[in-house]
């Protein structure tokens, strides 16, 4: 046998399962996709008859093509720039992870991209974009500044780093309904 050993329990011509990378990219496009229904259904109320399916696949893709790699990938690279898990460790991360763009905060800068990438993917122009960012960023930077702080602490205390962004999405169901009615109000 080789160094991997046998592959017990799987049929012929069947895919391994996915890598946990894998799972969470999956997992955060599901989840915005929840969110969004969550959206649709009880926070506008607007039933199945007139739910926006598209809509509803458009943030599965954001959470696909965006969310996943990018939230994924900044985990590990604040791994790596502030190694450990003592508490200070987990406040500092949390700090970089969520301060001020002008001090290297993911958060703020994720925010931008994120509402103008759903702005984009909605069909907006680039100054309607960018009108409807003003509109939305700040306020939604608070909201994200009154759920993630303490949130990210727990994650980066407690978590794995390769469980991380899928905690992180379970705990997002909320906010992805937040940010699906927020960047989606026209």
């Amino acid at each position: 046998m080789g160094q991997e050993g046998p592959a017990v329990g799987r049929g012929l011509g069947s895919r391994p399962a996915p890598r946990p990378p894998e799972r969470a990219v999956l997992a955060a496009g599901a989840l915005m996709g929840a969110g969004d229904v969550i959206a649709q259904q009880l926070v506008e109320q607007r039933g199945l008859r007139r739910h926006h399916g598209p809509r509803t696949l458009k943030m599965m893709a954001i959470g696909f093509c965006f969310v996943g790699p990018v939230v994924g990938s900044w985990y590990k690279i604040l791994d790596q720039l502030i190694p450990g898990t003592t508490k200070v460790v987990a406040v500092k991360k949390m700090v970089l992870d969520q301060v001020s763009a002008v001090r290297g905060g993911f958060a703020p800068c994720f925010l931008g991209c994120f509402l103008a990438i759903t702005g984009a993917m909605n069909g907006l122009s680039a100054a309607e974009n960018w009108s409807k960012i003003q509109q939305d960023y700040v306020d939604a930077l608070l909201t994200n500044y009154c759920i993630w702080p303490p949130v990210q602490v727990a994650n980066f205390y407690f978590v794995p780093l390769k469980h991380r962004l899928a905690v992180v999405q379970c705990v997002a169901i909320v906010w992805n309904c937040y940010l699906s009615w927020k960047a989606n109000r026209m």
